[in-house]
């Protein structure tokens, strides 16, 4: 026999967790489903400085486990599960976990996206020792210092830009011959005198000992192979949203996969919410994920609410 719930969250990062403090908080009875640590990429974070009221800096596994802690106190289960599917039947959803089957009134999907990464010797282990997915979080570390950006789609011009604001000694390589941005974004890097343009280029190794020292740079037109020194390397080839277990639910997605919600964090689908980097939002943070997470629980109980004839008028 399933158990069943009020509200159930998918993804334990700072959208889940946010929406488990506020889910429970609203009496509903909340359940967040989570495959591998609370946390989410904010575990990738070493030093987390800039979440408002953290004044002292603090890495990303205790911030998150804080999250969790003050979520179970207010009242929310946490289940170490995967999911393999989500379905609709009879005004509610179902569930499927390797663990069993769970029945809730309303779902929220908070499995955020993962970073593509280079696939390179050394970038793994230089995680947080110089290699970053996220300008915004890590490059004010690198003030005035020489840094590689890795990309040529939006993405990566428009962190290209932020970090040339911290640094003139800014090199961006793309392995085509142009960038795939958009041109008054493409425009904005080419014209930059902060930022060194290099296409036709691939990053083949990245170096270091305690912290990352150098990379390995081939030119493939040319088949020119140089090791340069960086003291850090900004990754953005795109990035893929964790929504394969919805694949039968006919969610509208945009073209790159992420989901698309209102201004109450609802989908396509009613009762079916979606928050943080899944879903479709033009800046990707932890405290947009949290205030995303928030405004989900709320929207979930006010559902509720609506279906049982309780709805606030």
């Amino acid at each position: 026999m399933s158990q069943s719930y009020d509200f159930v969250i998918i993804g334990a990062g700072a959208a889940g967790l946010a929406a488990a403090q506020y889910g429970a908080r609203a009496n509903m009875k909340t359940l967040v489903i989570e495959e591998m640590a609370p946390g989410g990429q904010a575990l990738l974070i070493d030093t987390l400085e800039n979440y408002p009221g953290i004044t002292e800096p603090i890495n990303g596994y205790d911030f998150s486990e804080r999250m969790r802690a003050q979520a179970e106190r207010f009242g929310s289960s946490f289940l170490d599960a995967s999911v393999s599917k989500v379905r609709k039947e009879n005004g509610h959803f179902v569930i499927e976990t390797n663990v069993g089957t769970i029945e809730s009134l309303t779902v929220l999907v908070a499995t955020g996206a993962k970073h593509k990464h280079l696939g390179v010797p050394g970038e793994e282990e230089f995680i947080g020792k110089g290699v970053s997915y996220c300008a915004t979080c890590d490059g004010p570390f690198f003030k005035g210092k020489r840094m590689l950006v890795v990309g040529g789609g939006d993405a990566a011009a428009d962190e290209a830009t932020y970090l040339s604001k911290l640094s003139d000694k800014i090199v961006m390589i793309h392995r085509r011959d142009r960038f795939r941005a958009q041109k008054a974004l493409a425009q904005r890097v080419l014209s930059n005198p902060s930022i060194e343009v290099r296409f036709n280029t691939i990053a083949k190794e990245i170096r270091g000992d305690t912290k990352l020292r150098s990379v390995v740079l081939e030119n493939v037109v040319k088949h020119e192979v140089i090791e340069e020194p960086f003291d850090a390397v900004f990754v953005f080839i795109g990035s893929t949203p964790q929504t394969g277990f919805l694949s039968d639910m006919g969610l509208q997605m945009d073209e790159s996969g992420y989901i698309v919600t209102d201004c109450g964090m609802q989908t396509s689908i009613p009762g079916l919410f979606a928050a943080g980097d899944v879903r479709v939002t033009p800046f990707r943070q932890l405290i947009t994920a949290a205030a995303d997470g928030a405004i989900a629980a709320h929207s979930a109980a006010n559902y509720i609410d609506e279906q049982r004839g309780q709805a606030y008028k």
